[in-house]
């Protein structure tokens, strides 16, 4: 398939390692030659421990990312992405990971966002007053496959920080100076990617629902980005016909030319079922 990417270089701004799932899959589905841009540093626009706060939402975060890796290499095609963690939106008690992927396009004036919501992670933190405890909770965490972060103090006042521990030794060193110090010790999941194998699993789901929007072409013009963007309710009950909040048609709309396209029954069934009638399930 060829598309307005083929035979460009494309920049991934990061600088945690995640070429290591977006660049195989990008350069195979988009016919592009991808770089990572030597000494680019991306924490500059946010850290997970609270150093350098996020100045915006994820998706102005995520393209400060792209932009600044795209003005250090004078590309004009780049990938960003922006992770956040807590509570699922849908399920306030479970914890989330929302992986967003931007791709920008300076040639042609176009960027095009996806996010990956996910329950698999092993985002946490706790107050441990013993060696045992930590390790405990270490544990169930994923350590040590998956790094620790211990620090004494408070989350706004963090003394004796250290990141990045990846074994038991570290980690008991670590929190046996911040146990002396303070009588408690703070561990927490260090959440970059290149030491969390769970969240780069999420990152390489944003990456497919990235490239699934950027292989979708208008079939009028053959532009990027040709996917769904209005949803039109009113399935019809299977008992009574009276249509539901159950989408009846989906509005697929070209950004770019403007054509549109009409898909009913997007699910594949033609009548709701009667749990989701006001009629008949009042």
């Amino acid at each position: 398939m060829t598309t307005p990417f083929t035979g460009r270089s494309l920049v991934i701004a990061t600088m945690h390692g995640k070429e290591k799932v977006i660049l195989p899959a990008v350069e195979k589905r988009l016919g592009v030659r991808c770089q990572v841009p030597a000494g680019l540093n991306t924490d500059l626009f946010g850290t997970f421990t609270g150093e350098i706060p996020r100045a915006g939402n994820p998706l102005e975060t995520a393209r400060q990312k792209v932009m600044a890796a795209l003005e250090k290499t004078g590309a004009s095609l780049g990938i960003a992405s922006e992770g956040s963690f807590g509570p699922h939106p849908a399920i306030p008690f479970v914890a989330a990971d929302t992986e967003l992927l931007l791709l920008t396009d300076r040639e042609n004036g176009l960027e095009i966002a996806a996010q990956e919501i996910s329950t698999d992670t092993n985002y946490g933190h706790k107050v441990c007053y013993s060696p045992e405890e930590t390790e405990t909770f270490a544990r169930q965490v994923l350590f040590p496959s998956h790094a620790l972060i211990v620090y004494g103090g408070s989350p706004s006042r963090k003394d004796l920080v250290t990141r990045g521990i990846t074994d038991f030794h570290q980690l008991r060193h670590a929190a046996a100076a911040v146990l002396e110090r303070h009588g408690e010790v703070i561990v927490e999941t260090d959440m970059r990617a290149h030491l969390n194998p769970t969240r780069m699993a999420v990152i390489a789901k944003a990456t497919e629902a990235l490239l699934q929007k950027l292989t979708s072409l208008c079939p009028a013009c053959h532009w990027p980005g040709f996917t769904p963007k209005e949803k039109i309710p009113g399935l019809p009950c299977g008992w009574c016909g009276t249509p539901t909040s159950l989408p009846l048609a989906v509005v697929t709309r070209c950004d770019k030319c403007g054509y549109v396209q009409e898909n009913k029954f997007p699910s594949g069934a033609t009548k709701s079922d009667p749990a989701f009638c006001d009629q008949c399930n009042p």
